[in-house]
């Protein structure tokens, strides 16, 4: 396979992204620090806004959700909102508030389980915590991002010769006591319960009895690779969904001003099913464009006719054929690595897409140059969901839901092609730049 410099530099600037991106808090960071380099202003939910036609705009909610706006040069009633959408969060494992287990002369860190993680995956990797820190100061409580960046835990698989069946029954690990992380040896006789939040204020610069809350991702410090005798293929944790991240962030970045507004949208949350101030089922979205609307027109009992025009391209990643598992799939509707974005249909919408948006997301392809694919689900098997179908109804905004297919999805080490990532960038951009929709 044929690969260009191109589509392996934008394979290998994704990775980077995704790595210095260890958690929904830091995904933002990165996206944010992006926004500002290219000129965008940050604008406070709290405060008045000023929003002028071809301005360029953010506004983050929560510390991990964040909304990239480049305002039109028209109204929206008289243009319509293109709005793109993807999430910010990932399966993993979360660090509980009081952590510290110690017995049998360890020291162990108790998690819950975010989202529907492969916890198999997790077993015998270089594991560490990449969060958020509250901490009390003389100036009120103060947020900052954490990242341990050297492997600091470990969960140990148990030896085959004390888990016989592990290869045919597959390993189940049981949630409460077989997930706590190792972290150190004790020392007899010396005190050890504090000794994770030790750590801690060491990292936030801050006294123990200064820290208030944490929120702290478990992350894998292997950092992400391209693989395959071409380099056609990519693997990394996260892929699900900052790729999607990624693709959104370029394509508005390279926009150009316009006379409609467009919005690029990452919320947190959705892998636990996005029902939160600051998901995508919130208000976050819905009230960020009503903002926007009342900055660009004197018009009054309009907004409903702006969202009537408007599209959501929804993405978020899907998934790829398995040469291995060809069971698991639709033989008419599998799709394949390195073969284009893919459409995601399911008649009980589940995905958002209905016949005119898929109609549409083919013409912006068409338009684009890029290849698509159109992915069904197992009519056996429970479908997933994503951010889709509850904007869309939220709104009323028409909408579709697709990305670029991938394998292991929900692995803490997933995969998925080098062209997929370009073509998918090339069709936001395409979105966001056609003078027209189809």
């Amino acid at each position: 396979m044929i690969i260009t410099p191109e589509q392996h530099d934008h394979a290998k600037k994704l990775i980077d992204f995704i790595d210095q991106s260890p958690s929904p808090w830091h995904a933002v960071r990165s996206i944010a620090t992006r926004l500002e380099k290219a000129g965008y202003q940050e604008l406070e939910e709290s405060l008045p806004w000023h929003i002028v036609p071809g301005g360029n705009y953010f506004v983050i909610r929560g510390h991990s959700s964040l909304i990239a706006i480049k305002a039109g040069t028209e109204a929206p009633e008289d243009t319509g909102f293109r709005i793109i959408g993807a999430h910010t969060d990932s399966p993993t494992l979360r660090v509980k508030p009081k952590a510290a287990i110690c017995s049998d002369q360890m020291l162990r860190l108790g998690v819950d389980i975010y989202g529907g993680p492969i916890l198999a995956t997790f077993t015998d990797r270089d594991l560490s915590f990449a969060g958020q820190i509250s901490v009390r100061t003389a100036h009120g409580i103060k947020t900052s991002l954490v990242c341990f960046e050297r492997p600091l835990v470990r969960l140990p698989n148990l030896a085959i010769h004390l888990n016989r069946k592990v290869n045919e029954d597959g390993l189940k690990l049981q949630r409460q006591s077989e997930l706590p992380l190792i972290l150190q040896s004790l020392e007899k006789n010396l005190p050890s319960s504090d000794q994770f939040l030790e750590l801690l204020s060491q990292k936030a610069n801050r006294s123990k009895e200064d820290i208030l809350s944490f929120e702290l991702n478990v992350y894998d410090t292997q950092k992400g690779s391209l693989w395959g005798p071409s380099e056609e293929f990519l693997a990394d944790s996260q892929i699900d969904n900052l790729a999607s991240c990624f693709s959104g962030m370029n394509a508005m970045l390279s926009s150009i001003e316009s006379a409609h507004t467009s919005l690029c949208a990452f919320f947190d949350h959705e892998e636990i099913g996005s029902e939160s101030y600051k998901g995508a089922d919130g208000s976050f979205l819905s009230d960020t464009l009503e903002r926007i609307h009342l900055g660009l027109t004197t018009k009054s009992d309009v907004h409903k006719i702006a969202l009537a025009k408007s599209f959501l391209i929804s993405a978020d990643a899907a998934h790829a054929y398995h040469p291995n598992f060809s069971g698991s799939y639709d033989p008419q509707h599998s799709v394949r690595i390195n073969e284009g974005p893919a459409l995601k249909i399911n008649p009980n919408q589940r995905y958002a897409t209905d016949g005119q948006s898929e109609a549409r997301f083919k013409e912006i392809c068409r338009e684009a140059q890029v290849p698509c694919q159109t992915y069904v689900h197992r009519s056996d098997l429970s479908c997933g969901s994503t951010i889709g179908p509850m904007t869309s109804a939220r709104l009323g905004i028409s909408t579709v839901d697709c990305g670029a297919p991938m394998w292991a999805m929900h692995s803490l080490r997933e995969s998925a092609g080098v062209l997929d990532q370009l073509w998918l960038t090339q069709t936001m951009s395409t979105f966001l730049g056609m003078t027209k929709l189809p």
